[in-house]
């Protein structure tokens, strides 16, 4: 095919194969059955055939043509930096599906790009924040308006934000490449949940709301990473705490449920608007009124959440409660035996 570097050429080639064969058929069998006398007979039957044939060709070539001009086109200006860039979905049933699949790809790589843009606009927010709030205490001791000691409670919980955040976005990074590993092995849920409750006792007590387990099946072995778990079970507490009431109750409550053991966390919160219901794990989302960084939220922790649960091939999902509140819920498998 070097001969024919182009779709024209081989078009061409093919229509010159198409008649020319018919046309040597056709004379080598009026030469030996008719005669020359016939010849010119023959040869106008030809020639009119011939051109009959390759004006045909050259219409259908033209028709299959226009869509792949277009195609390529559109792949010109989507590869200089076009994100908005889509294909005609027209011609022949192949092309078109050539040009829909061109056009998921594209508004796939545009996402992509929006993703990354907001990745950085956002990490830039949150991590400027606390840059900030260090600067500005650094530059008081410094110009003797206060002590290191007054400061270094400041300090250190503006610290553990940075770190908490530069953690979340990096496991985020791992989880959206596939390249997390997970040391999977049967355990219970009991502990992992214990342990989330004590770490956030404190913080409930200042706010008189209760924290509680329920149910009689955390005890259930099932197959997980207790880390990765007790890291969801965190992140979903502390958003559950955030967001109830002084005075109210936050519960996590474990049901077997076939193969799988689901775990609840559940709040006597305000509930969900419909836009968080749906949006509530996009990376870096807050709902103006519930996810600011007033209330502690940094749009990480549920995005880290989800990514954990589906590595360990769950699902996760947020609704409100009939009874009044939000719950989140997540699946885990159930250990084999």
């Amino acid at each position: 095919m070097k001969a024919l570097p182009t779709l024209r050429l081989q078009l061409a080639a093919l229509v010159l194969a198409a008649v020319c064969l018919p046309l040597i058929v056709l004379f080598a069998s009026g030469w030996v059955m008719l005669g020359m006398h016939v010849q010119s007979k023959i040869v106008a039957v030809a020639v009119a055939s011939a051109v009959a044939a390759i004006a045909c060709a050259l219409i259908l070539a033209r028709r299959i043509l226009r869509p792949l001009d277009a195609l390529r086109e559109a792949s010109v200006q989507l590869a200089a930096g076009d994100l908005a860039a889509r294909a005609s979905e027209s011609g022949p049933r192949e092309l078109r599906e050539v040009s829909s699949a061109f056009n998921e790809m594209a508004t796939n790589i545009e996402q992509l790009f929006d993703a990354r843009r907001q990745l950085v606009a956002w990490a830039s927010h949150d991590l400027r924040t606390p840059i900030a709030s260090l600067r500005a205490m650094l530059e008081a001791v410094e110009d003797g308006l206060a002590t290191p000691d007054e400061y270094l409670p400041a300090i250190n919980e503006q610290l553990r934000i940075l770190t908490s955040l530069v953690d979340d976005l990096f496991e985020v990074a791992l989880l959206d490449s596939g390249a997390v590993t997970l040391d999977l092995r049967d355990g219970s849920l009991d502990e992992l949940i214990r342990n989330s409750l004590t770490a956030l006792r404190a913080e409930a007590e200042k706010r008189a709301i209760r924290l509680e387990a329920r149910g009689e099946s955390a005890d259930v072995p099932v197959r997980m990473a207790p880390e990765k778990v007790e890291r969801v079970l965190l992140n979903l507490l502390a958003n559950a705490v955030r967001h109830t009431p002084d005075g109210g109750t936050v519960s996590v409550v474990v049901e077997p449920d076939g193969d799988r053991v689901l775990v609840a966390v559940e709040d006597t919160g305000t509930g969900l608007s419909p836009l968080a219901g749906r949006r509530m794990f996009d990376l870096f989302w807050r709902d103006d009124e519930s996810r600011t960084r007033a209330t502690g939220g940094a749009g990480v922790g549920l995005a880290v959440a989800q990514g954990v649960v589906r590595a360990h091939g769950g699902t996760i999902w947020a609704e409100n409660r009939s009874a009044g509140g939000a719950r989140v819920a997540f699946t885990l498998p159930r250990a084999l035996n």
